[in-house]
This record gives structure tokens, sequence and C-alpha cells, in this order.
């Protein structure tokens, strides 16, 4: 049987976060799908062309989760916590997607790729920035309304996803109990997460500070 589209992206996501992108060959995601390789390149001239797709399909996978959650009533934290949890789950959820995202954002900085793979992978960041502009603009309603600190909206909103996106690196899946486990598990999350920068009762933030001026390091 010819495997689909999404049974191909599903495999090779799955090579491409146990391997990485330049590890990972065709030959591996045919011998997971049980299929010839001339079958994916069927739908993809190339591993790059596959890597984009998996990439695309994260993207996807993480702005169906939080879209919805950017609509609900509530105050600004409340529907900037609710916008975190969806992600959260989507990335405990859909893990081997999403590392393949973060691999990507990898490549962008770092990778050597031909001017049309640039091109590309410019309309993929693209993409993770609007996703990012989404917490942004729920972030700078907290502010306003006053359940937000008086934080930075651009460093908050970055801390705040690179606190879930580090998960990917934590995370183990064949440890995990089941669905209610990653709703704990992304809860928790996220309520860590928020407590630092949700405004305190006296419409203060809290302060950080540096050493003192002289102060010596502990050994």
């Amino acid at each position: 049987m010819t495997p689909s589209k999404q049974e191909i992206l599903r495999m090779a996501a799955e090579c491409f976060m146990e391997q990485g992108f330049h590890a990972t060959s065709i030959d591996d995601v045919a011998r997971r799908l049980g299929a010839t390789k001339g079958r994916i390149y069927h739908h993809y001239p190339s591993k790059i062309e596959l890597f984009f797709d998996v990439h695309r399909a994260g993207m996807e996978l993480l702005f169906s989760a939080v879209e919805p959650a950017s609509q609900i009533e509530g105050d600004g934290i409340t529907v900037l916590t609710a916008m975190l949890y969806a992600h959260a789950m989507a990335v405990l959820e859909h893990h081997t997607y999403e590392s393949v995202v973060a691999q990507g954002v990898q490549m962008h900085r770092f990778g050597a790729t031909t001017p049309a793979q640039r091109e590309i992978l410019d309309e993929l960041i693209g993409s993770r920035d609007r996703f990012e502009a989404m917490f942004k603009k729920a972030a700078t309603v907290a502010r306003k309304d006053g359940t937000l600190a008086n934080v930075d909206v651009s460093i908050a909103v970055k801390t705040l996803l690179g606190g879930i996106q580090w998960s990917l690196i934590w995370y183990r899946p064949e440890a995990d109990a089941g669905p209610k486990s990653r709703r704990v598990l992304a809860e928790q999350m996220v309520k860590t997460l928020v407590e630092g920068v949700r405004a305190r009762g006296d419409g203060e933030s809290a302060t950080v500070r540096g050493p003192s001026r002289g102060a010596k390091a502990k050994a």
C-alpha cells in the first residue's frame, strides 16, 4: 500500500527528531514506513523538501491549538495563560513535529542552504514570528489591564515561549502515563511561567536584583 503524505510526514518527523536533519536519510524514513524510498520521492523530490513540509505541519498544529485559546473571554492574563496552556499541550502531544520546527529555526540561523531553500526557510520563520506576535498581542492587553507585571512584553513572551519549548529537550513521552499526565504537566509548566510575570496585588512586579557590589559568590 502506498503511504499517504500524512503517514510520510509522521514517520519523517520521528526520524528527524531522533537523528537530526543531517543524519536522517530518505532511506531511514522509508524503512520506518515499511516502503521503498521511491514511494517517498513520489511526494517529495528531496529530503529538505520533506523537512520543510514537516516544519509547516508543526506550525499548523501550533496555530490550530492556540488560535481558539486566544479568543476566550477573560482578562489579559487569563487569555495569555490559556494560550500558553494550549501551546504547551500542542508541544507535548506533537513533540516530534515541534522538534523539527525547533531544528528549522536553528537551520535558519546557522545552516548552509541554497538561495531557494533560504527563501522557504524565511517563509517558515515568518510563520513562527506570526505565532509569537499572537502572544505579544495578548501580553500587551494584559499589561494594559494591569494583570501582567511591568515587564518588557517582547522579552517576557520570548521567555515564556522558550520555557515551553525547552520541554522538547527534557520531555520523555515513553515515560508518559497518558493524556491526563500531559495535561497536569502542561498546567504545572504554565503555572510556573505565568506566576513569574503576573502582576502582584500591590500592582508592582517582582523585583529582580543582581548581586550587590562587592558581594562574593559562595563556593
